[in-house]
């Protein structure tokens, strides 16, 4: 990838960070960096232009929607 003009960091909190962010990894392009800090899964995503940017963004945000619904779902079914 050539030099890198636009970055985007994304941080949600999570009841089970670690789990959505395992589940968001098989997604995740060499654009992307995502960590675990406390409750929080953080992404930064770098790409060379503004619509890749967006692109990306808005394909982390479907893919982060989904983990987070398993997630509480998972919960949901244990709890019952």
């Amino acid at each position: 990838m050539s030099e890198a003009t636009h970055e985007a960091t994304l941080s949600t909190t999570h009841d089970e960070p670690r789990v959505v962010a395992a589940a968001l990894a098989p997604d995740n392009t060499d654009a992307m960096t995502t960590a675990v800090d406390g409750d929080a899964v953080r992404t930064t995503i770098v790409r060379e232009d503004a619509g890749g940017l967006a692109a990306s963004v808005d394909d982390y945000l479907v893919n982060l929607t989904v983990a987070d619904a398993v997630c509480e779902t998972a919960r949901d079914t244990d709890n019952t």
